[in-house]
């Protein structure tokens, strides 16, 4: 599986085969992005783990090995520490979305702000994922932050409805 909200072993329990259950998860957009997470469960296989490994090198890939299933693997835990200090920066008054983005991208190195990110990626899917991140966790700090979840239910969830956090035209471009 790719998918970084269903564990393998989700998937695994539904097989005849578990040992050969991984997930193999890559970043969007996929043909640029080299890292793949490689997440094993408890009954995956070395062996398994090695051609996964060595399958994501053979396409060019960067493999990092998760050992453990936990919800959002590493990188989307990552950027998820980033988001939600962006969102209390912002929702403190601290910085504009736009000069929290301008930071990311000049201070740190990213190729676009975590503002950005969530509306490329759509607030419906950063909702969605807080939201079956908590109803597996039951901890109310994994609820979707409450300005990204008034965005969601305002159908405002990013370039792909021409509105997020920022408004686009009809080609995806930033106004």
């Amino acid at each position: 599986t790719n998918s970084s909200t269903l564990g393998s072993s989700k998937v695994a329990s539904a097989t005849n085969r578990p040992k050969q259950v991984c997930n193999m998860h890559f970043f969007n957009p996929a043909l640029v992005m080299k890292c793949v997470e490689v997440v094993r469960h408890e009954d995956t296989s070395q062996e398994t783990i090695d051609a996964t490994m060595e399958l994501a090198r053979s396409m060019g890939k960067s493999p990092v090995l998760v050992n453990k299933e936990i919800p959002g693997f590493v990188a989307n835990r990552l950027m998820g520490a980033l988001r939600d200090e962006a969102l209390r920066l912002q929702e403190a008054g601290i910085a504009s979305i736009a000069d929290i983005d301008t930071t990311a991208k000049t201070a740190l190195g990213h190729p676009m702000g975590p503002f950005e990110l969530m509306d490329l990626v759509g607030l419906d899917v950063s909702y969605l994922i807080r939201m079956a991140t908590f109803e597996e966790t039951g901890d109310e700090s994994d609820l979707p932050h409450p300005d990204v979840k008034a965005l969601y239910e305002a159908g405002r969830f990013g370039k792909k409805t021409g509105s997020g956090w920022y408004d686009y035209d009809g080609a995806g471009t930033k106004k």
